[in-house]
């Protein structure tokens, strides 16, 4: 099974953690939760969660579409579809996949955490 259940989530990386969270809540996001390491989770509606994340200035700011997979174990990517790295666990309790597209941008594949 190769199905995923569209965009869970769109991570960004930003220089400056408190200018970014006000920006997105100025759109109208609400603000879920923060951490104490510069970085939080905001919400718009039903849509997909927004994690920003900041990162030094040496970094350049990023943003990647997460797309939603049920089961990561029953997870099968189709011929063609390159996988950069596989479901690992995350510390924030998800399991997480990357892929890169033809055109070499990568994406992440979010699944629950295994029980």
């Amino acid at each position: 099974m190769a199905a995923t259940e569209g965009v869970e989530a769109v991570f960004l990386t930003t220089h400056n953690w408190g200018k970014a969270a006000k920006f997105f809540q100025a759109l109208g996001y609400e603000l879920e939760f923060a951490t104490d390491h510069n970085s939080g989770q905001l919400r718009n509606g039903d849509g997909p969660y927004l994690f920003i994340a900041e990162v030094p200035e040496s970094e350049e700011p990023q943003t990647r579409l997460v797309l939603k997979v049920p089961d990561a174990e029953a997870f099968r990517p189709e011929p063609g579809v390159e996988v950069v790295t596989p479901f690992e666990n995350t510390h924030f309790g998800t399991q997480e996949m990357t892929v890169r597209d033809p055109d070499g941008r990568v994406w992440s594949l979010q699944a629950p955490a295994k029980d």
